[in-house]
């Protein structure tokens, strides 16, 4: 299977999601600003996404993390994780297959399970904590049958990912939104509630959801009182300003420092993964503006 990524996923259908494209070579320019630290206190790992930031070198965008103080970046391919080795840092969490195919359909557990198998094998050679994976659409499917799909799926990599010592996180992503990059419709685990009570139900301490702040907004809201009621079972978490998925500053709804507070009182101990797109051109201060605004 070739180097996944968001673009390679979209013109495929297979995978929209996370917006994977994974720019190791780019050429265009733009404005860069001064990548310099940002004051971390520790409680919150702070760990970026590669795709926001095309078509910024993966080189130059691991400099910069590195620089402001982020201990990964991450949905970068396996192919290219020695450059991140090379600035010393981790990919806090990538997969192998997209959205739009997951455990939601009986026809595609054999593909997604070679999928999330393979992954989670690199993950634990390279020392990643996380494999991402998805519902896939609902294309129809009966929500109880789809359910049970899911679980019974999810079940037949949980001992994969236990013998490799990664944790398999499910995204939750938001159906309501009908912009490319913005929303998923049809997505199959649209309800982070329903999305807990599948990997609860899978009862494997390897196989948890991932949280991401922007797509619980757009479906639910009360994202503090869904981090305390489903802390035990969040692998990664994702941010990004609600709407849009832009910048985390003033002109989006989300206070993220008392979310922020929330996960660390909640007892999160893993990365924060920021996936927002910039919306100017000094996209690593943006990236430095995440970060501050995130530390607690």
């Amino acid at each position: 299977m070739n180097p996944v990524t968001r673009r390679a996923f979209v013109a495929t259908g297979a995978l929209a999601a996370a917006g994977w494209a994974d720019p190791a070579v780019a050429t265009a320019a733009e404005p860069r600003g001064p990548a310099g630290p940002v004051a971390l206190s520790g409680r919150i790992r702070h760990s970026v996404c590669n795709w926001c930031f095309n078509p910024m070198p993966l080189d130059e965008l691991a400099a910069a993390a590195k620089a402001i103080g982020l201990e990964s970046v991450e949905l970068v391919a396996p192919e290219n994780f020695p450059v991140l080795r090379r600035h010393g840092l981790t990919c806090a969490i990538f997969g192998r297959h997209g959205f739009s195919t997951g455990f939601a359909h009986v026809e595609e557990h054999e593909a997604c399970v070679a999928a999330c198998t393979r992954a989670l094998g690199e993950a634990a050679a390279f020392g990643a904590p996380n494999v991402i994976t998805f519902s896939g659409f609902r294309r129809g499917l009966d929500r109880e049958v789809g359910r049970r799909n899911m679980i019974d799926g999810l079940k037949k990599v949980a001992a994969h990912a236990e013998a490799r010592g990664v944790t398999l996180c499910l995204e939750m992503l938001n159906s309501r939104v009908a912009i490319a990059m913005r929303g998923h419709p049809d997505y199959f685990c649209d309800d982070i509630d329903v999305s807990v009570d599948i990997v609860k139900a899978v009862g494997s301490e390897r196989v948890k959801v991932l949280f991401d702040i922007y797509h619980v907004q757009i479906m639910h809201g009360d994202v503090i009182a869904r981090i305390r009621a489903h802390a035990p079972w969040i692998g990664h978490v994702h941010t990004a300003g609600v709407p849009g998925r832009n910048d985390l500053d003033d002109t989006q709804e989300l206070n993220y420092r008392p979310i922020m507070r929330a996960l660390v009182a909640a007892g999160y101990k893993g990365h924060v993964g920021h996936e927002f797109v910039p919306r100017g051109p000094d996209k690593i201060e943006a990236l430095r503006r995440a970060v501050a605004a995130c530390e607690v």
